[in-house]
């Protein structure tokens, strides 16, 4: 089975998508209704099932509807990415999020991708990870669509900074020559964009919310940025925790002591590496501070995986 597009698992209904541009495919490759399907048989086994809703990340609507994507200082538009300050978007993500758990139990609802993607994102054929220096990814996923940036003069800051960081050749890069105030300005933007795309979604949302992000408020992506006001508004936190290591494990501490919920970690055990310990590095996530482990995509692990699935959950239940 090959998912070929962004879809929803549920039944799209056409009294709640009439009159909007974007609407969300129907998969023609399993049921119209297999995510409510998995909820019902996980329900059914004793086992609570959390629905798991993906925002702004769906490159077939950003591909038709360009003038709701995210767009570089270049005027460069990124398909994969929906821009939350488009009220059309907004009202899309919200309208996803009713339908997705209309009449079903679920436990909780993980929100993905609450926020704006940005320039490096993992989609079809990827080839620009790790090309870019964290400054220049950070400004080539500055959003500069016409409700983002305020006229040509950001553009063109934006870009001669590009440019100049560009030319160094230095991936290692972080810093930037933007004036403090304008950086304030586009960031504050980008946060009310979120908080708005956000509060859209929670208003039509009625149980236990646990969102993506990560604690950096610049970093874009499925984990994006949180804002000052997002932890209040939701009951924990998932950090990305992918690279096993201190960083991931500071990380965790550092959410800890910042936000006032219960912060979780998301660790693969899919990737093409196995993490080498995974039993062990659960553990250092716990002791830092995680209290929910969020495992990447069970249904791609296959049995020889299965040991590191079990052993992780078991280190977790131990913490």
């Amino acid at each position: 089975m090959v998912a070929r597009t962004a879809a929803m698992y549920r039944p799209v209904r056409p009294d709640a998508w009439a009159g909007r541009s974007l609407v969300p495919s129907t998969p023609d490759w399993t049921s119209r209704d297999s995510g409510g399907d998995a909820v019902r048989r996980l329900n059914d086994a004793g086992i609570p099932a959390a629905g798991w809703i993906v925002l702004t990340h769906n490159s077939q609507l950003g591909t038709a509807f360009p003038e709701h994507a995210v767009r570089n200082c270049f005027g460069e538009t990124y398909p994969w990415a929906l821009c939350p300050a488009q009220p059309a978007v907004r009202e899309y993500a919200a309208t996803l999020a009713a339908e997705a758990v209309a009449g079903l139990d679920l436990s909780s609802v993980i929100l993905e991708a609450c926020g704006q993607l940005g320039v490096v994102h993992q989609h079809q054929h990827e080839k620009t990870d790790g090309v870019w220096a964290p400054a220049v990814a950070r400004l080539l996923s500055i959003c500069c669509c016409d409700a983002c940036a305020d006229g040509f003069e950001v553009r063109e800051i934006l870009r001669d900074e590009v440019r100049r960081l560009v030319r160094t050749g230095d991936l290692s890069l972080t810093g930037d020559r933007l004036p403090a105030a304008l950086k304030e300005t586009l960031l504050s933007a980008r946060q009310r964009s979120t908080d708005a795309l956000r509060a859209a979604v929670l208003d039509v949302l009625d149980t236990r919310i646990v969102l993506h992000g990560a604690l950096d408020p610049w970093v874009t992506g499925a984990l994006p940025g949180l804002t000052p006001a997002a932890a209040d508004d939701v009951a924990s936190v998932v950090l990305p925790s992918w690279v096993p290591g201190q960083a991931s494990v500071d990380a965790v501490a550092a959410a800890r002591k910042a936000l006032p919920v219960p912060v979780g970690s998301y660790v693969t055990a899919v990737g093409a590496s196995p993490v080498p310990d995974i039993a062990a590095y659960v553990a250092e996530l716990g002791k830092a501070g995680a209290t929910e482990l969020h495992l990447y995509h069970l249904g791609l692990a296959g049995p020889a995986r299965w040991p590191d699935l079990h052993a992780a959950t078991a280190s977790a239940h131990a913490c």
